[in-house]
C-alpha cells in the first residue's frame, strides 16, 4: 500500500513538473512571438485581409526636336474580377462577354478562377467601361490605365518604337529610354474578411503614381515626313523590295530623320502590313521580327561606291595622289589572275583623279589602293570607325562584316578600294562620310537630347563623344570640293539643285550571288558643300528596270533636299548659271491653312508650284513647306485636307 502511494506521488509530481515545462514553453513562444514576431504576423495579417491592384504610371512622352509629341498616352481602363466578391458568375460572364466583344465561355472561365484578382481585358475604351461601371456588377473591378498612342501611325515607326500591354517598351527609343519614361506604379488597397469579401464602409487607400518623364529628340516630324514621301515615289516606281534613307547634321550626329520602308502601323503593331496567309505562330512572329526590323542600323550591306569617299580621303591624307594625277582606264585592271572591271566597259581612257572621282572609275581607286597598301588602308578603317558601332542610341545595331588583314591580298583590296567584299551598316556609312567633310570629326549619331519632366524641368541633358583627326581639315575641304564636283559634273548630276552648293556620290552595289542581277541602287548627298549642316544617304533596295544609283538614288536626294533646305533656313544663293540654264526664282509660301482645296487652287493659279493634295477632305488642316518659307518657285507643295 505504502509503495503505491509513493509510486501516485512521484507520478503526480513529473506530471506538474511536465505541465509547468510545457506553461512556460508556450509563454516562452507567446512572448517571442508577440515581441519579436509582431510585425511579421501584422504583415501577414494585412496580407489576408487586404487586396491590392497596381495604378499604371503615365508614360512619359517622346517630343521632337520643335517639341511635336510624337509618343503620347490615351486614357484607358482596366477590366478585372476579384473572385470571391462574385455574387452571380452567370450574370457577369454574360455582360463582360458582350460588351468586350469576348468569347462567353472563355470570359466564364475567368470569372471562375479561383485566384484573389483576374485580369479580363487591358486597354479597354473609356465608353465601354462607363457602360460596364452602370450595371454595379459585384466583384468586377474597373482600374484607370493608359495605353501609348503615337498620333503620326507609321512615322517613324522603327525609330519610335512601341509597347506592349504591359507598357512597357519593346523597341526603339521606347526600350532604350524606357527608364526615364516608365514612371513608377500607384496602388489600390481595400480591406477583405477572411473569404476575401470586401469589408463595407472600410476606408480604401491609394498610393498614387508617379508619372514618367518626357524624352526630346533630335528627330524632326517635317523633315521625316519629307523622307517617307520621297523614299515612298521611288519604291513605288521602280516596285523595290525596300528602301532607307538617313538623314543626319554631319557636324554633331543629330539624326533629323530615318525611314525604313517597309514599315508599319505603331498603334497596331502586331499586325503584318500583308497577308502572310496561313503561317504558324512562330512564323508569324519571325515575320513581326522582320517587319520591325531597323535596315538602317541592324542590317549590313557591300556599300559600293559611296565608299570611294573613305579611300579617296585616305589617300590624300597620305598624300599618295594628287588631284591632277593622271590614271588610264581601258575599262578594266587584271589584278593577279582576274579581271576587275570599270562600270563603263569601254574605260574612261586617260582622266585626272578628279575626274576619276567625277566618274566614279573603279580603277582609279584600284590603283591609289594599292599605293597605300594594305596596313596603312586598313588602318583608315579603324580610324573612320568600320570596326565599331556607332553608338546610337537604338536597340540592334550591326556591326561590319571585315577581311582580317592578315586575308587582304592584291584582289581584295582592289575590291575593297570601291567598296566590295565587306560588308557596314548604312549608318556607319554615313558616320564616316560625315568625318571626310566636316573637318575630319568622327561623331556619335543619336537621337536622344534631353529628359523633362511634367514641368518641363531638365532632369538629363545628353553628351556624346566625338573624335577628332580622322583625317585633316585641309584634306576634308578637298574631299567636299570634288564631292560637289560630282554634282556638278560628274556621276550626281541629277541631284544639281540651283541655288545650292550640294556634294555627293552615287553608288550600284551588286548583291550576293553576284549575277544575279539584284542591285542596291544608292546616293548619299551633303549641302551645302562649303559647310555641311545636313548628310543624306537613300539606299533602294532591288529596283527593277535601270539601277544605277546616280538614275534612281540621286533624285530621292534632289527632292529630299529641295523641300528640306529651305525649311532648314538655308537660302539659295543663285550663280549666272542657274539663271541661264534653270526656271529659278523664288517665293513666299502662302497661308492656305484653313481654306477649302477650291480656295487653294484658286489663289495658286498665279504660282508655279507642284501641288500634292493628300486627304479626302474639302478643307485644308496642314501645307508643307509652311506658310511664309521662302523656296523655290517651283517646288512642291503638298497639302492636307480633311
Amino acid at each position: 500500500m505504502v509503495r503505491n502511494k509513493t509510486f501516485n506521488r512521484r507520478k503526480l509530481v513529473f506530471m506538474h513538473f511536465v505541465l509547468v515545462v510545457l506553461t512556460i514553453a508556450l509563454m516562452g513562444r507567446l512572448a517571442y512571438l508577440m515581441i519579436f514576431q509582431s510585425e511579421f504576423l501584422q504583415g501577414k495579417a494585412d496580407d489576408l485581409h487586404s487586396r491590392e491592384r497596381s495604378i499604371k504610371a503615365r508614360r512619359g512622352y517622346i517630343y521632337d526636336r520643335n517639341g511635336v509629341a510624337i509618343a503620347v498616352n490615351k486614357p484607358v481602363n482596366t477590366i478585372s474580377v476579384i473572385h470571391n466578391q462574385v455574387e452571380d458568375p452567370e450574370r457577369v460572364a454574360t455582360i463582360l462577354a458582350q460588351e468586350l466583344d469576348m468569347d462567353y465561355e472563355f470570359v466564364r472561365k475567368k470569372v471562375d478562377n479561383r485566384v484573389a484578382l483576374e485580369r479580363i481585358r487591358t486597354n479597354v475604351d473609356r465608353e465601354v467601361a462607363d457602360r460596364i461601371r452602370e450595371y454595379n456588377l459585384p466583384g468586377v473591378a474597373i482600374d484607370e490605365d493608359y495605353k501609348r498612342w503615337y498620333p503620326y501611325g507609321n512615322l517613324a515607326s522603327h525609330v519610335i518604337g512601341f509597347t506592349g500591354s504591359d507598357n512597357q517598351g519593346i523597341i526603339g527609343l521606347e526600350v532604350i529610354y524606357e527608364e526615364y519614361l516608365k514612371g513608377i506604379l500607384g496602388k489600390i488597397l481595400t480591406v477583405t474578411d477572411a473569404r476575401g469579401i470586401e469589408i463595407e464602409n472600410t476606408a480604401e487607400a491609394r498610393i498614387e503614381p508617379v508619372d514618367g518623364n518626357h524624352l526630346i529628340t533630335t528627330l524632326d516630324v517635317n523633315i521625316q515626313k519629307y523622307a517617307e514621301q520621297a523614299l515612298d515615289k521611288v519604291l513605288k516606281g521602280k516596285n523595290a523590295k525596300r528602301g532607307s534613307i538617313i538623314i543626319m547634321n554631319p557636324q554633331n550626329g543629330e539624326i533629323y530623320a530615318m525611314v525604313n520602308i517597309p514599315d508599319f502601323d505603331l498603334n497596331e503593331p502586331f499586325k503584318l502590313y500583308y497577308d502572310p496567309g496561313e503561317v504558324s505562330s512562330e512564323e508569324r512572329q519571325n515575320l513581326l521580327n522582320q517587319m520591325w526590323r531597323n535596315y538602317a542600323i541592324n542590317d549590313t550591306y557591300e556599300p559600293g561606291s559611296t565608299f570611294k569617299i573613305i579611300t579617296a580621303a585616305a589617300a590624300l591624307e597620305e598624300k599618295v595622289v594628287d588631284l591632277n594625277d593622271t590614271f588610264s582606264c581601258p575599262g578594266h585592271r587584271i589584278v593577279e589572275d582576274r579581271i576587275i572591271r570599270c562600270h563603263q566597259s569601254r574605260g574612261h581612257g586617260v582622266q585626272s583623279f578628279l575626274q576619276g572621282v567625277q566618274n566614279s572609275c573603279n580603277p582609279v581607286f584600284m590603283d591609289i589602293a594599292a599605293r597605300m597598301g594594305v596596313d596603312t588602308f586598313y588602318g583608315y578603317y579603324e580610324k573612320f570607325g568600320l570596326f565599331e558601332k556607332t553608338g546610337i542610341d537604338l536597340p540592334g545595331e550591326a556591326v561590319a562584316i571585315m577581311h582580317k588583314k592578315d586575308n587582304i591580298g592584291p584582289v581584295e583590296l582592289a575590291t575593297m578600294s570601291f567598296g566590295q567584299s565587306f560588308q557596314i551598316t548604312p549608318l556607319q556609312l554615313v558616320r564616316a562620310a560625315s568625318a571626310a567633310i566636316n573637318g575630319g570629326e568622327l561623331v556619335t549619331p543619336h537621337l536622344g537630347v534631353e529628359v523633362v519632366n511634367s514641368q518641363g524641368q531638365t532632369i538629363e541633358k545628353f553628351d556624346y563623344s566625338k573624335t577628332k583627326n580622322a583625317i585633316s581639315s585641309e584634306v576634308s575641304n578637298t574631299m567636299s570640293m570634288m564631292l560637289e564636283s560630282v554634282v556638278s559634273e560628274g556621276t550626281g548630276r541629277r541631284t544639281y539643285l540651283p541655288g545650292y552648293r550640294i556634294g555627293g556620290k552615287t553608288a550600284t552595289s551588286e548583291k550576293l550571288p553576284r549575277r544575279s542581277n539584284k542591285y542596291i541602287s544608292s546616293f548619299i548627298g551633303f549641302a551645302p558643300a562649303d559647310n555641311p549642316q545636313v548628310i543624306a544617304l537613300v539606299l533602294v533596295d532591288e529596283p527593277e528596270g535601270i539601277y544605277y544609283g546616280g538614275t534612281v538614288g540621286a533624285p530621292v536626294i534632289k527632292e529630299v533636299f529641295e523641300n528640306i533646305l529651305p525649311y532648314m533656313g538655308i537660302e539659295p544663293r543663285y550663280t549666272e548659271m542657274d539663271f541661264s540654264q534653270f526656271p529659278v526664282g523664288g517665293v513666299n509660301v502662302p497661308d492656305l491653312m484653313g481654306k477649302t482645296i477650291k480656295e487653294a487652287k484658286a489663289e495658286l493659279k498665279e504660282y508655279s508650284f507642284e501641288l500634292e493634295i493628300l486627304g479626302n477632305g474639302e478643307n485644308i488642316i496642314e501645307q508643307f513647306p509652311l506658310p511664309g518659307e521662302y523656296i523655290n518657285k517651283d517646288s512642291k507643295l503638298i497639302l492636307y485636307a480633311e
